[in-house]
C-alpha cells in the first residue's frame, strides 16, 4: 500500500537534528519511508551514519552531516552544504537539545545555564532563521520545533531546561506569524515522558518514574516512534493550514 497523498514526502528535502538516536532517529526514518531525502544531523557523524545505514538498507534516501547547533559556524556550514548540494529545503526538524543539569534551580551553574541556552534557544533560533530563508527561496516549507511538556509545566529539578523549552514554544509562534507570508509554516511538538537516553534519569529511577506516571492518564512512558507520526503530520501537506500550533503528544499529561 502506498503512502496517502497528503503524507507523501517524495521530492522533499528534510533536515533532522539530533537524528542519531531516540525521537530524532525515528522521525528521520519515517520521513525517509514516506519519500523524503533526509539529512540526518547530530554532533557525532558516525552515529548519524548508523541511522543513515538503517534508512538506506530499507531503500530510503539519506545522508549524514555532523553539526553541533550550539556552534553558529557549524550551523552556517550545514546550510551552505544543503543549499549547494540540494538547492532547497522543505522540512526542518529542530530536535537536538541538551539537559545537562538535574537539580534545584538555585544550584544552576552559570556554565550550565549558558550551555543549555546556547543549544536549546540560540541553536533553534539560528537553525530556524537559516532554514526559513532557504525555504522562502522556493515554495516555502515546514519547521518543526521539538519542545517539551516541560515548556508548559516545568519539570521538577529541570528548571533551566524547562525555561528554554518554554522559549521554544514562544519562538515557534513568532516564526509562524512572521514567516507565513513566505509560505513557511512553524509548529511545535511537545513530547511527554519518552523512553530515550536523553530522559534515562527519569525513566530508570523507580521513584521518579512512579511519581511521573501518576500524572499521565495513559500510565505509561512513550516510545520514540510514537512521536514520529505527529512530526510527519506537521511536515506534510496534511498540515498545509497548520502553523503556530503546539501539538502535545504526552499521554494526556497536559490535560489533567
Amino acid at each position: 500500500m502506498s503512502t496517502p497523498p497528503s503524507f507523501d514526502l517524495t521530492g522533499k528535502t528534510a533536515i533532522v537534528t539530533g537524528a542519531s538516536r531516540g525521537i530524532g532517529a525515528e522521525i528521520a526514518k519515517l520521513f525517509a519511508a514516506c519519500g523524503a531525502h533526509v539529512i540526518a544531523s547530530s554532533r557525532k557523524h558516525a552515529d548519524c551514519e548508523t541511522v543513515v545505514g538503517q534508512i538506506t538498507d530499507l531503500g530510503g534516501s539519506a545522508e549524514a552531516i555532523a553539526c553541533h547547533i550550539g556552534e553558529l559556524e557549524q550551523i552556517e556550514a550545514l546550510f551552505a552544504h544543503v543549499e549547494k548540494k540540494h538547492g532547497r529545503l522543505d522540512i526542518l526538524v529542530n530536535n537536538a537539545a541538551t539537559n545537562p543539569f538535574f537539580g534545584h534551580i538555585l544550584d544552576t551553574d552559570p556554565s550550565i545555564f549558558q550551555k543549555t541556552v546556547d543549544v536549546n534557544i540560540r541553536g533553534y533560533f539560528y537553525m530556524s532563521t537559516h532554514g526559513a530563508r532557504l525555504m522562502a527561496k522556493d515554495s516555502g516549507g515546514s519547521i518543526i520545533n521539538v519542545a517539551s511538556v516541560n515548556g508548559v509545566v516545568p519539570g521538577p529539578q529541570q528548571g533551566i531546561y524547562s525555561i528554554t523549552k518554554a522559549a521554544v514554544i514562544s519562538m515557534t509562534k513568532a516564526f509562524a506569524v512572521e514567516c507565513a507570508e513566505s509560505g513557511v509554516r512553524c509548529n511545535a511538538l511537545l513530547p511527554g515522558l519518552t523512553d530515550t537516553k536523553f530522559a534515562s534519569v527519569l525513566v530508570n529511577t523507580p521513584a521518579i518514574l512512579k511519581n511521573a506516571l501518576a500524572h499521565v492518564p495513559m500510565r505509561r512512558v512513550a516510545q520514540p516512534s510514537e512521536m514520529a507520526g505527529a512530526a510527519l503530520y506537521l511536515a506534510s501537506d496534511a498540515a498545509s493550514y497548520t502553523t503556530g500550533a503546539v501539538l502535545n503528544v504526552d499521554g494526556g499529561y497536559l490535560s489533567v
